[in-house]
């Protein structure tokens, strides 16, 4: 019997109360499965098997790779995203002190010289005059004592 294995697939979410019935909510599946999804669908296979036909190493190996596959990726995405962060810290840094113009919302463009950066979870805002701007923002970089 494969039951257990479809909840996995057929995790859902609450989105609220239907018009019709207000006692009844709504149910949208969810598109991720993750590693103890992948997990309860391998034991449900081997636990369901038939005895008389059981799957093959070769079958049973296979899954296992997709397994450590996954988690490698897994940390692999881990391991890019605090790099990404790591080098806007140090794109930030590179901007000390140098003379920045930076599309404002406020203002259209801003010019100024950057003094520092503050973090904001893994971005930093650059700090120029009072105000702080994303990496992004930047239009133009020149050394301080450039004309």
């Amino acid at each position: 019997m494969i039951a257990p294995a479809s909840e996995a697939l057929n995790k859902t979410v609450s989105a609220g109360k239907t018009a019709d019935n207000p006692k009844q909510e709504i149910r949208i599946p969810a598109k991720i499965l993750d590693q103890g999804d992948f997990l309860k669908l391998l034991v449900t296979q081997l636990a369901n098997q038939d005895p008389l036909a059981p799957q093959t190493d070769t079958a049973f190996i296979a899954q296992m790779a997709q397994f450590t596959s996954l988690e490698q990726t897994k940390g692999m995405t881990a391991d890019i995203a605090q790099m990404r962060s790591q080098q806007k810290i140090l794109q930030a840094m590179s901007l000390l002190d140098r003379e920045v113009v930076v599309q404002s919302e406020k203002t259209g463009v801003a010019k100024g010289i950057v003094k520092g950066f503050d973090m904001e979870g893994s971005d930093p805002k650059l700090i120029i005059g009072e105000d702080r701007y994303d990496l992004d923002d930047i239009l133009t970089i020149r050394l301080a004592n450039q004309n």
